[in-house]
């Protein structure tokens, strides 16, 4: 998978709803352990709460959805804050709903409709972005054609991670993988050849709008 959505940061929002009090909380996860030690954080948190319902996805194919109403009737809690994470189509985030009881009863549609507006506010607290995958390639060129070299990235919105000037000029830089043939290609044209290159590695990094997150 060379994308795939997700949350930049943790979030949380509130909300009313006949006296109930709502709190949701979402967050970006690497593991399924990081999502149950934030489930653990949320219910310490919240020890004198009512419920501490939750829903997560992990994996990039999806591949682990987990949910728990924690006491609420069967399918009004959990499956609708795992049906808001998927509706968003975001991987690798949990959500936690906490409620305090007001004292008016929901019935189960009215709870449905609580859990999914819990998660949602929750969710549109953070900001979603796109993960995709990059090339960590480090570069050798000469220092000739160096000054094209910085404005074919200025002008490609390109930000390398690192610069140094010794014998060569060597630059770290993340390119996207869908990206990377191309960029090489332009990059040995600019300097005649007169370069060399080492992918070391790929990873998952934050896009918003078209450009790195940072």
């Amino acid at each position: 998978m060379d994308s795939y959505k997700t949350l930049a940061k943790k979030s949380s929002d509130e909300i009313i709803i006949n006296k109930s009090r709502f709190i949701g909380y979402a967050s970006p996860i690497e593991s399924e352990e990081e999502a149950i030690s934030f489930i653990k954080d949320i219910k310490e948190k919240h020890k004198d709460a009512t419920h501490n319902v939750y829903a997560y996805v992990y994996g990039r194919e999806s591949n682990i959805q987990r949910f728990n109403d924690d006491g609420e009737p069967s399918g009004t809690a959990g499956i609708p804050v795992l049906q808001v994470i998927k509706n968003e189509e975001l991987r690798d985030v949990i959500v936690v709903v906490t409620r305090y009881f007001g004292g008016t009863k929901l019935g189960g549609g009215g709870l449905i409709r609580a859990y999914t507006r819990s998660a949602k506010i929750a969710i549109d607290s953070s900001i979603i972005v796109e993960n995709r995958l990059f090339n960590q390639v480090q570069f050798k060129i000469p220092y000739s054609p160096y000054g094209k070299i910085e404005n074919y990235f200025i002008e490609n919105e390109y930000l390398a991670e690192s610069i140094d000037f010794l014998q060569d000029v060597e630059i770290k830089l993340y390119i996207e993988k869908t990206q990377t043939d191309k960029v090489l290609s332009d990059l040995m044209n600019i300097t005649s050849g007169e370069m060399s290159y080492d992918i070391s590695g790929e990873l998952y990094l934050p896009v918003k709008d078209g450009k790195r997150w940072v």
